[in-house]
């Protein structure tokens, strides 16, 4: 079973309703790029959010994971540059992606068979957007170099910079030896 489908699945045994319905808006949720040259907005609360480790999004995005907020296509507008919006369509997987323009920033990832919701990367929203991303899709795709929620450190020097220490190895008492 695709990934997005059992998502939507698990989020209508969820709600316990036989069809996802949007909530009554109950505000706004405003976004940008990079530059600002792309601004957006949608009515909150979003429809869900999600962490999508999934190849096509890491390499879009250039990070271990992107994370997601689905929103209605009627409760998104473009408020400012939707000419500076450029679009890559990957016709395997039939999806489409939205960029800027002018900063590379992704703004959107479309999907053809859920032609009424738009997927916007959660770091673009500038406040809440009513919605926490509980789920993970393509976790068996996570990278080993991902960060996973290790303790972190201080590096001593480096204001600002933690690290995660490596695990010492457990020296060896051969008999007395030492």
């Amino acid at each position: 079973m695709d990934c997005f489908v059992a998502l939507l699945l698990a989020m209508t045994m969820e709600t316990g309703s036989g069809m996802a319905k949007a909530a009554k808006a109950v505000g706004i949720a405003a976004g940008q790029c990079l530059c600002g040259k792309v601004c957006f907005e949608i009515d909150t609360p979003a429809r869900w959010a999600w962490h999508d480790h999934s190849a096509a999004s890491r390499r879009a995005h250039g990070a271990a994971y992107a994370t997601y907020v689905g929103s209605w296509r009627k409760r998104f507008r473009i408020t400012k540059g939707n000419a500076g919006i450029t679009r890559f369509e990957d016709k395997a997987a039939k999806t489409t992606r939205s960029f800027c323009a002018h900063c590379g920033t992704p703004l959107t990832c479309e999907r053809a068979r859920s032609p009424h919701m738009v997927n916007i990367p959660r770091a673009l929203f500038s406040g809440r957007t009513g919605r926490q991303p509980l789920y993970h899709i393509a976790i068996e795709e996570l990278q080993e170099w991902a960060y996973t929620g290790e303790p972190l450190v201080p590096l001593r020097g480096f204001p600002g910079v933690v690290w995660q220490r490596s695990r010492k190895k457990k020296r060896i008492d051969h008999d007395g030896m030492f």
